[in-house]
């Protein structure tokens, strides 16, 4: 019994000590973050080249955005959450969406994740683990940096779906 009483707290320190390494193992650095934002870049660049012309306007129901309001809708949010919560100053750049051609489209959607590539990079550690008032949430920066990559994932989903029911082929997803 006595030896049970002796085994019973170090299995609880262990334990606790393996918790605590997991989280810490499980956190992506910025570098790590933004070699996936690249990735996430390429992707959105993809599933647009995949649609036709003919898709562009397309929409799953009356109500929705359309496919080429989906990809758009990627970059004005990365655009105006890095202006709005990640220090982001004047991006240089617009589209008019009801001119633009699937190339201004591409065109900008790439600057966009460059933009927001490059206000990542300017954020110090210190910048990116302030806590800022966000939508009525209280969160760090590098959550806002996390926000931008599911809200991409999120309307390049939908995108894709979008691609399916015009009968094409998707691109493969690459996750590294």
């Amino acid at each position: 019994m006595k030896k049970l009483t002796l085994i019973i707290p170090k299995f609880f320190l262990a334990a606790i000590f393996m918790m605590a390494a997991s989280a810490v193992s499980a956190q992506t650095t910025k570098d790590e973050f933004l070699g996936k934002w690249v990735n996430s870049k390429q992707f959105t660049l993809d599933v647009l080249d995949k649609m036709p012309e003919s898709g562009m306007d397309y929409k799953t129901d009356p109500g929705a955005m359309s496919f080429k309001e989906q990809i758009h809708h990627i970059g004005n949010a990365i655009v105006g959450i890095s202006q709005g919560f990640l220090k982001g100053g004047d991006p240089g750049f617009t589209i008019d969406l009801a001119t633009a051609s699937k190339a201004d489209l591409a065109d900008y959607v790439a600057k966009c994740y460059d933009y927001g590539t490059s206000t990542m990079k300017a954020l110090s550690d210190a910048d990116g683990a302030e806590t800022i008032e966000v939508f009525g949430n209280s969160v760090t920066r590098r959550q806002v940096m996390a926000l931008l990559m599911d809200h991409s994932t999120h309307h390049r989903g939908s995108a894709i779906a979008y691609l399916r029911a015009q009968g094409v082929e998707p691109p493969e997803f690459v996750g590294f």
